[in-house]
């Protein structure tokens, strides 16, 4: 047994890229759709779009690198 545990990075390097881009999706899609539709937001709900942004680009950026490189090599 590792020192982690039974972890399957492959799974969670996996699993936590697609939940990101989902996220990142979600935001830019929710943004996008208002800008068509000519409505206005209020600004915690414009700030919650853009931070799903951010928060979707970090995640796909660092959860491959963190489950996909890291971890294993400090097995």
């Amino acid at each position: 047994m590792g020192r982690y545990g039974d972890l399957d990075y492959q799974y969670w390097a996996k699993t936590g890229f697609l939940l990101s881009v989902a996220v990142f999706a979600a935001g830019a899609g929710a943004e996008l759709s208002v800008a068509a539709t000519n409505l206005t937001l209020s600004g915690w709900e414009q700030t919650l779009f853009v931070d799903m942004e951010i928060v979707g680009v970090l995640g796909a950026l660092f959860s491959p690198l963190l489950f996909g490189i890291v971890l294993p090599l400090t097995e």
